[in-house]
């Protein structure tokens, strides 16, 4: 009677979290960079008119980038480590989206008023940190590569018969069955 061997699943290689939070990483790198070389240092959390590709920035608002694009970086090495990269990037992203929609007006009280606004935030803005949360949900619920490994698949190693000059795989302790390689069964029988 046949037994029911147990496979067991891993992931399989470099999983898409990865790439899309690495890519995230760098362009968030990119921009902040970018956004300081629009700005300079001076006048740290005020308010300037300097712009990045349309979008208001300031030195705040650049270093925030920059420390976000070097987490994700550093988080990028593990499938689990780039989701958690994903829901670092959708909290951050997301409150920055409700914070510019209260100092917009878009929401009819503002109950920040007296922090103003540090990171220079306008209505642009909101959409990119809308887009950028959503971006961070996406890596983090983005499904991962599974592989399959039958306990077949195991390493097998390889022993030198020395009476047939050849080689034969010994099975791992743990599997009933015959000691001989797939390649010297006779044909007909199930491999």
């Amino acid at each position: 009677m046949a037994r029911a061997q147990r496979a067991r699943i891993r992931t399989a290689g470099l999983q898409p979290a990865q790439v899309l939070a690495g890519l995230a990483s760098l362009a968030f790198l990119v921009f902040g960079i970018v956004g300081f070389t629009r700005t300079g240092f001076a006048d740290f959390a005020g308010r300037s008119d300097a712009t990045v590709l349309g979008f208001s920035v300031n030195p705040l608002y650049n270093l925030g980038f920059v420390v976000l694009g070097a987490i994700g970086l550093l988080l990028t090495f593990g499938s689990g480590r780039s989701r958690v990269f994903g829901f670092l990037t959708f909290a951050a992203f997301g409150a920055l989206f409700v914070w510019g929609l209260m100092i917009a007006g878009t929401v009819s009280t503002n109950p920040v008023s007296q922090a103003g606004n540090p990171f220079n935030l306008n209505g642009p803005d909101n959409w990119l940190h809308l887009g950028l949360a959503a971006l961070g949900l996406v890596i983090a619920f983005l499904p991962a590569r599974h592989k399959v490994l039958l306990p077949e698949d195991d390493e097998e190693t390889v022993v030198s018969d020395r009476r047939a000059d050849s080689a034969t795989v010994a099975r791992p302790k743990h599997e009933k069955g015959p000691t001989v390689a797939r390649d010297e069964r006779p044909p007909g029988l199930a491999h």
